[in-house]
């Protein structure tokens, strides 16, 4: 066997401008990776089937966030070491050995090894002739639905994604707050989807105090759990809010890592997991493991991705007690197609291809 590897960024344009506390996000700059299990490198090997015949190609994706310390352009500074790993252990299948090199090669850039980690995943599950989930084991019925993310934007402009959302069935909202209006939008969310269940989200805005206060009338309004309200250097103050707060806290900034999750054990109910924080699924399933052992529910976020990368998070999806892996339905065009998930359902026991389920369009 001779594995051949190649990246490429690209730069995909949102549906909507995509605004949370910290800044607004006009589209999406992810760098894709492709590990194929011949010299012949194309683009036409990519959409090869377990079955087939020719090259089978595992397909990934770095969706890198500024806030962890990752670009475009490190990752695509990073990727060429990271895969001449994968060409010198030359065996698609031995993923836990070129996850730990890679570690030992590129410490940090976490989206750059996570990417490699993808496609790798992909052509093993690919060669062997299932969907990832079926290799790991997992019931395709145990998926949790995903939530469906409305940004903050004006008054009018939310109530009209809102609207959109409902009239696409999505049942589970995530809306983000972190304004001195978030009583006043989570009121007229709550008013365009009666219905709906609704998480919300302040990455990191309020203070411990103001998260005990909000959550008052959070509850008031059927909000289902309040996504890291508090700075995730603020360890004592995530404790405050946890301890004090009228709605379940989920930590996502706070944990990042493996070695967080001890850390927000006594201090959440959620761990809110990334591929993109963790750098790989490996560790994303230890980490999944490892919450669950100190008492925690597990959910799985996404940043805003192609469905190359949000592909491999679905897979997961039946560890999981919540689903936020609804990156690529911001995009306003996407050149893969990956699990469905209509009306949010993560709807593997449909999925008709192998691997993560990725292939482009």
């Amino acid at each position: 066997m001779s594995l051949s590897t190649s990246f490429e960024r690209v730069s995909l344009p949102l549906e909507h401008d995509f605004t949370i506390s910290r800044g607004t996000q006009t589209e999406a700059e992810n760098v894709v990776v492709r590990i194929s299990d011949s010299e012949a490198q194309s683009a036409s090997c990519s959409r090869t089937q377990s079955g087939d015949e020719g090259a089978m190609t595992g397909v990934g994706a770095a969706a890198p966030a500024a806030h962890y310390g990752e670009t475009a352009a490190t990752v695509e500074a990073v990727l060429p070491d990271l895969l001449a790993v994968v060409e010198e252990v030359d065996d698609p299948h031995a993923l836990a050995e070129v996850e730990g090199r890679m570690r030992t090669v590129v410490e940090d850039n976490p989206a750059a090894r996570c990417a490699v980690s993808i496609a790798l995943h992909d052509l093993a599950a690919k060669r062997l002739g299932v969907p990832l989930h079926r290799l790991w084991g997992l019931n395709a019925a145990d998926a949790p639905d995903t939530s469906f993310t409305i940004g903050l934007d004006d008054l009018d402009a939310m109530r009209e994604k809102t609207q959109e959302a409902v009239d696409a069935d999505y049942g589970i909202l995530k809306l983000k707050l972190g304004t001195d209006r978030d009583r006043e939008l989570v009121e007229a969310v709550r008013e365009e989807a009666p219905d709906a269940t609704i998480r919300v989200d302040a990455n990191e805005a309020w203070t411990p105090r103001e998260t005990v206060e909000k959550s008052r009338w959070l509850a008031d309004l059927g909000v289902e759990f309040v996504e890291q309200p508090v700075p995730a250097d603020e360890p004592e103050g995530l404790k405050f809010a946890y301890e004090r707060s009228e709605l379940p806290i989920a930590a996502d900034e706070s944990c990042v890592t493996l070695a967080d999750v001890p850390r927000i054990a006594d201090r959440c109910d959620v761990a809110n997991l990334k591929l993109m924080k963790c750098g790989g699924l490996l560790e994303a399933k230890r980490m999944i493991h490892a919450a669950r052992a100190h008492g925690l529910e597990v959910m799985l976020g996404c940043m805003v991705e192609t469905n190359a990368a949000i592909a491999a998070g679905c897979q997961l999806a039946p560890l999981l007690d919540y689903a936020d892996l609804d990156g690529s339905l911001l995009l306003a065009e996407d050149p893969f197609e990956g699990v469905p998930v209509p009306e949010g359902r993560i709807d593997l026991a449909g999925l008709t291809r192998n691997g993560t389920g990725a292939v482009e369009r």
